[in-house]
C-alpha cells in the first residue's frame, strides 16, 4: 500500500500487522517435541495467508531455559532445540518474499548466569567483566537489602565463596547487567547493529525500563509478608534512564530504518513523549494499563481486581489518548506473558467461543496504532485449567502459587490464581488440525501439555470457513490496510461516551470518511439506535436496533452497501 507522505515513508511500521510467534510452541518440524525455526518457515503460507506483514518473534538465542529464553547465554548463536543459525537467515529471506518483516525480542537487561560474561565476572573478582553485572557485599549477613525480585524471593543471590551478592530484577539465573558501565553499552550496541545488519526489520525490547537502578541500593518499607518490598520501587523507570535510552537509539536504532517495540510498564502517561515522541526513545511501546486490569499488580496475580467494562474502557481510551497525544501505539489483547483474551475479559463463560472472539478482535483492532495478534489468538483459543502445580513449566506461575500461600491462601485458592492468570496458557502448542497433537508435530511428546485434550478449535477448520474467526481476522486486515487505511490507520481516534456502561465505542475519521466501532462486553442485549445514514459493516440481514452480548458492531458513515462491496473487494 502507498498512501505515506514522503514524512511517512520511513515509518512503514504504521501500517504493518504484526504477528507475534513463541517458537517452541508454534510447528515442531522435526517431531522432537518443541517448535522450531524450521516450523515457523513451513508455516509462511498460513500467515501470508492471514494478512499479516510483520512476524514478532520471541527469543530463540542459546539460552538455559531457565525464563524459556528470556535467559541469553549467547546473542550470537540460536538454541539448539529451535535450530541453527542458517535457519535464522532463510527465514528472513523467505518471509521477505512473502512481505512478511522479521522483529525479533532484544533482551539487553539481563543475561544468563551461563553467559562467558557473567561466567568470567564470577570466577575472576579482577576481570573487567565483574562491571558488566551489579555486584554487592552483604549487609548484617545477608542480602545488601530488602528488594523483592519480580518472580519471588530476594533480588540478590549470593556468590559461593564471597560476602558478595548479584542482583536479579527477574530470576536468580538471570543477572542483571551494568548499564552504568560504558564498556558494557558498547558490547550491547556491536551486538544489536549485528542483528539489523543481518537484515532483521528491528527489535521489541524486553523490559527496558528496568536498566537504570537507583544507586543508594536502599531498603523501603516492606510491602509483604516475606518482608521484602517489589524491586519495582527502585528500578523501574528510574530517573536518569533517559541518558541510557537516548545512546541506545542514536549508536543502534537511528543508523538502520528499523521498527522499535518498547516493553515500558512503569511510564506514566506523561512521560509517554519521551519514550515515542519526535525525539522519543522507540516507535512504539506496549502500555499495560489495560492489559493488566483484572490484577491490581502485574507480577502478583493474588492480588485480583474485580473489573468492570466501564473501568477497562476508561482504561483502555486513557492510554489510546496518551498514543494520540504522544506518538504512535500499539493495539494488543495477548501475548506470551499474558493469559488468553477470551477467558480473561469474556466473563460469562457461554461466549467464550467465537462470537466472544469476533467481538474482542474487533474491539481493539481498529484502535489508534499497530495492531498486533499472538498466535492462536485468530483461532480463539482460551486458557487451559491444571490441577496441580507440578503441571506447569512457567518460573513465575510456581513463584505465585509459592507467594499465594505464604499469604494465607488455600492451595486451591493459589492454584485458582495462576490458571486464571499464568504465562504458559499462552505458551502451550499451536493447534493446527484435530490430529494426533493437534497436528503441532506427527508424536514426540511436547514440551508442554496443550490447553486442552479437545483440538476441534483448530487452523485447518477454520482456513476456508468464511465464518470462522481466523476469516474475521483476514476481513479485518484488509478492511485496514487494503480498504481504509487513510481512516482506519492514519485517521482520528474519537472515544464515544454510551448510555450503558458495558458498551465500549470509539469513532476512527479522516477528511472522508468515519467508522464507529461499538463493542458489547456483557451478557444483556442493549438498545441501539443506528447513526442516520450510516451502514454496518458486519454481515448482518438487517440494520439492527440491539447490539446481542458479546458483539461488536462496526459501522460505515455515508456510504450504501453496494458501494461498500464495490470499494473493498
Amino acid at each position: 500500500m502507498q498512501i505515506q507522505q514522503d514524512a511517512q515513508a520511513v515509518e512503514w511500521w504504521k501500517e504493518a500487522v504484526v504477528y507475534q510467534i513463541y517458537p517452541k510452541s508454534f510447528y515442531d518440524s522435526n517431531n522432537d517435541g518443541t517448535g522450531d525455526i524450521r516450523g515457523i518457515i513451513e508455516k509462511l503460507p498460513y500467515l501470508h495467508e492471514l494478512g499479516i506483514s510483520m512476524i514478532w518473534l520471541s527469543p530463540f538465542y542459546q539460552s538455559p531455559m531457565a525464563d524459556n529464553g528470556y535467559d541469553i547465554s549467547d546473542y550470537f548463536a540460536v538454541n539448539a532445540d529451535l535450530g541453527e543459525m542458517r535457519d535464522i537467515d532463510e527465514l528472513i529471506t523467505r518471509a521477505k518474499n512473502y512481505g512478511i518483516h522479521i522483529m525479533i525480542d532484544l533482551v539487553v537487561n539481563h543475561t544468563s548466569d551461563e553467559h562467558p560474561w557473567f561466567r568470567e565476572a564470577v570466577n575472576n573478582p579482577q576481570s573487567p567483566y565483574r562491571n558488566y553485572y551489579i555486584f554487592k557485599a552483604g549487609k548484617n549477613g545477608g542480602a545488601p537489602n530488602n528488594w523483592r525480585s519480580l518472580f519471588g524471593g530476594s533480588a540478590w543471590q549470593k556468590l559461593p565463596d564471597e560476602d558478595n551478592y548479584y542482583l536479579h530484577v527477574f530470576h536468580q539465573k538471570q543477572p542483571d547487567l551494568n548499564w552504568e558501565n560504558p564498556a558494557l553499552r558498547e558490547d550491547i550496541y556491536a551486538m544489536v547493529n549485528w542483528w539489523l545488519a543481518k537484515g532483521i526489520a528491528g527489535f521489541r525490547i524486553d523490559a527496558i525500563t528496568f536498566i537504570k537502578k537507583d544507586r543508594d541500593f536502599s531498603s523501603c518499607p516492606a510491602d509483604g509478608s516475606d518482608g521484602l518490598v517489589s524491586i519495582k520501587v527502585k528500578s523501574r523507570n528510574r530517573p536518569g534512564i533517559e541518558t541510557f535510552l537516548h545512546e541506545l537509539k542514536a549508536k543502534t536504532f537511528d543508523r538502520f530504518r528499523c521498527v522499535t517495540v518498547g516493553e515500558a510498564p512503569g511510564v506514566p502517561f506523561d512521560q509517554y513523549a519521551n519514550y515515542i515522541g519526535a525525539e522519543g526513545y522507540f516507535n512504539m511501546i506496549f502500555d499495560f494499563h489495560a492489559a493488566d486490569i483484572d490484577v491490581e499488580n502485574g507480577s502478583e496475580w493474588f492480588r485480583r481486581h474485580n473489573w468492570t467494562v466501564d473501568e477497562f474502557r476508561r482504561t483502555l481510551f486513557a492510554s489510546q489518548q496518551a498514543f494520540v497525544r504522544a506518538g504512535w501505539g500499539t493495539t494488543f489483547i495477548e501475548n506470551h506473558d499474558q493469559p488468553r483474551a477470551l477467558s480473561k475479559l469474556i466473563k460469562d463463560v457461554r461466549y467464550q467461543n467465537a462470537t466472544g472472539a469476533k467481538a474482542l478482535a474487533a474491539m481493539y483492532f481498529f484502535m489508534f496504532g499497530t495492531p498486533f495478534i499472538y498466535q492462536g489468538q485468530e483461532l480463539r483459543m482460551a486458557n487451559f485449567c491444571r490441577q496441580d502445580i507440578s503441571e506447569f513449566d512457567d518460573v513465575s506461575s510456581i513463584d505465585n502459587y509459592h507467594r499465594s500461600l505464604a499469604e494465607g491462601f488455600t492451595a486451591p485458592q493459589a492454584m485458582h490464581f495462576v490458571n486464571q492468570r499464568s504465562r504458559d496458557n499462552a505458551r502451550t502448542p499451536f493447534h493446527w488440525a484435530d490430529t494426533l497433537n493437534a497436528g503441532f508435530n506427527t508424536g514426540a511428546t511436547p514440551w508442554l501439555a496443550f490447553s486442552s485434550a479437545d483440538y476441534t478449535v483448530n487452523a485447518a477448520s477454520q482456513l476456508n470457513d468464511a465464518d470462522s474467526v481466523f476469516s474475521f481476522y483476514k476481513k479485518m486486515i484488509r478492511l485496514r490496510n487494503k480498504c481504509w487505511p487513510e481512516t482506519l490507520i492514519y485517521g482520528e481516534f474519537i472515544p464515544l461516551d454510551f448510555p450503558d456502561e458495558n458498551i465500549i465505542a470509539y469513532e476512527r475519521k479522516s477528511r472522508t470518511d468515519r467508522f464507529i466501532s461499538i463493542t458489547n462486553l456483557s451478557n444483556k442485549t442493549i438498545p441501539f439506535i443506528l447513526p442516520q445514514g450510516d451502514v454496518l459493516l458486519n454481515n448482518y440481514d438487517c440494520l439492527t436496533s440491539e447490539i446481542q452480548p458479546y458483539q461488536t458492531i462496526f459501522i460505515k458513515g455515508h456510504f450504501k452497501n453496494e458501494q461498500i462491496q464495490r470499494d473493498c473487494r
